[in-house]
């Protein structure tokens, strides 16, 4: 059977899925090792300060007195330190109701914040990760870090934890050990009110995101390409309630989608364009979002080739389009009372003879026409087709994203996200992003693009002549299918959409599942705007 048969394209299932932590939640935390625990807890996971170089144990109320000064003594004992993210991992003392004990560093306590709590709780889940693999059997971590912000210390757990399980010959796999014996789960010790569940609810679906997202960045090309991934798309979004328009490459050279079909010419795996619209049944008023997610689910750079070395890595030039879809399942699960329409392109860019060349001129869909300087900046062009559909529904926000350009990470680094658009919500979205972890900042579009932009041949050009701001020349380029009226705000994730380094705070090697969290929580401030209103 051949690649392009892969039954993923009928079924909407994908090889090789992420797995994440159990988690649930728990209002108390048993005090002596003669009583029961509910919950069956093997290791208890506490945050730890440091203070004018000493360790600092934090009163709880989960636990009494004299087994926080039992769990200091047993820390100190061992040269635990209370540093930011610092895991030390210990017998419990005698008194403790678990045989474990976990401490994860807070840094200096009067510095501790959201961000603070979601790496160290990534940082600690992996460890525990560890101490279930060592033991080979299943460990039930019960930890006091909510105390310290709920909805964090959930999705720092959740992504810290995350594995991806790749895909392995039954030999060489652990699978049967990885998967089923060596699992963490972790009760969470708070208030148990509905408020709480809400919380934790909601950060367990944003994490459960942010999965999504990691896990199609991570599959492989030739298992996730446009076809196989349209299918999966499709069936996770009508699972949750959500309406779904696809086309093929026949309706897509039909209605005209000239930037899409122009990218994915050169492979023989046709491109596709998903529309998924959530409509819940009680719109706050009037407001509408539209999100729109750059799909290449492989880019070699097409006739415009990209050097081998790292090629590899353009597995992960989907990324935009993953974290939109996630966004918008996570919204429909939220019940979020506002209505929200993704689109995304997904194309493949590959170089043969039926290719786009440097120098032709194209039609994107809505009329404006293009020249194609060069075939490695793709990602722009399927964007503004699918912008431009985007805003024939007239949108109130939009908001588009991409691992877009090289230039973004000369900008700005691999780390922090680049915002362009309309001054408000562009400025908006970025103080979100790094509200929730996911650095961001807002840059400008230049005024000089505006000429550079244009083209002797057509009215656009995808590339400038020069190579200064690169990152806002593209964001220009895009600028052109924004509706007039629209609010718009551009993610370029070039950068942070992956991480080609070890593990660190919440992010594992590999796929981020940025600007997910992002584009989540800018949906869940327009919801919870409109509904004020």
């Amino acid at each position: 059977m051949t690649t392009d048969q892969n039954p993923a394209a009928a079924t909407g299932e994908l090889p090789a899925r992420g797995y994440l932590p159990a988690v649930d939640v728990a209002s108390a935390l048993p005090t002596a090792a003669s009583e029961p625990a509910a919950d069956a807890t093997d290791a208890l996971l506490i945050p730890v300060f440091t203070g004018d170089g000493e360790l600092e144990v934090p009163a709880s109320d989960a636990l009494p007195g004299a087994l926080t000064e039992s769990i200091y003594r047993s820390l100190r004992a061992v040269g635990a330190s209370g540093a930011a993210e610092k895991v030390s991992v210990v017998p419990a003392p005698a008194d403790a109701p678990v045989a474990t004990l976990i401490a994860v560093g807070l840094g200096d306590a009067a510095q501790v914040d959201s961000e603070t709590v979601r790496r160290a709780a990534g940082a600690a889940s992996r460890a525990a990760h560890d101490v279930a693999k060592a033991q080979g059997a299943p460990l039930t971590v019960t930890t006091t870090l909510p105390e310290f912000g709920l909805a964090p210390a959930v999705e720092g757990v959740l992504l810290g934890g995350y594995r991806y399980a790749g895909i392995h010959t039954p030999a060489n796999t652990g699978e049967d050990k990885e998967e089923s014996a060596a699992k963490a789960r972790f009760v969470f010790i708070t208030e148990d009110t509905e408020d709480s569940r809400a919380e934790f609810e909601a950060a367990r679906i944003a994490a459960e995101a942010t999965a999504m997202a990691r896990d199609l960045v991570n599959t492989p090309s030739n298992e996730l390409y446009p076809e196989t991934y349209a299918a999966f798309l499709k069936k996770e979004a009508e699972a949750v309630g959500i309406e779904v328009e696809l086309l093929d490459e026949v309706e897509l050279s039909r209605q005209g989608y000239g930037g899409i079909l122009a990218v994915g010419r050169g492979s023989t795996r046709p491109p596709r364009l998903v529309r998924l619209k959530w409509a819940p049944d009680a719109p706050a008023n009037s407001d509408t979002v539209a999100l729109v997610g750059k799909g290449i689910t492989f880019d070699t750079g097409g006739i415009s080739l990209k050097p081998g070395s790292g090629m590899w890595d353009m597995v992960m030039d989907m990324g935009g389009s993953a974290a939109v879809a996630a966004a918008i399942i996570a919204a429909a699960r939220l019940q979020l009372p506002v209505p929200i329409t993704a689109t995304l392109p997904l194309a493949e860019n590959m170089p043969s003879g039926s290719a786009t060349r440097p120098g032709d001129v194209i039609t994107h869909y809505g009329g404006i026409t293009s020249e194609i300087l060069n075939t490695d900046a793709e990602g722009r062009v399927v964007l503004a087709d699918a912008i431009a559909r985007a805003c024939e529904d007239d949108p109130t926000f939009l908001i588009d994203t991409a691992t877009l350009t090289g230039a973004q990470m000369v900008a700005l680094g691999d780390r922090t996200a680049g915002v362009m658009g309309t001054d408000e919500f562009r400025d908006q979205v970025a103080a979100t992003g790094r509200s929730v972890g996911e650095s961001a900042w807002a840059m400008p579009l230049l005024e000089e693009h505006e000429e550079d932009v244009k083209s002797a041949v057509a009215d656009i050009r995808n590339i400038n002549a020069k190579r200064e701001g690169g990152m806002e020349y593209a964001a220009t380029y895009l600028s052109r299918f924004v509706g007039d009226e629209v609010d718009w705000a551009h993610i370029d994730v070039a950068g942070p959409a992956w991480n080609g380094g070890g593990p660190r705070g919440y992010h594992p090697k590999r796929a981020t599942g940025v600007p997910t969290r992002t584009i989540l929580a800018t949906l869940r401030k327009i919801a919870d705007r409109d509904a004020a209103e």
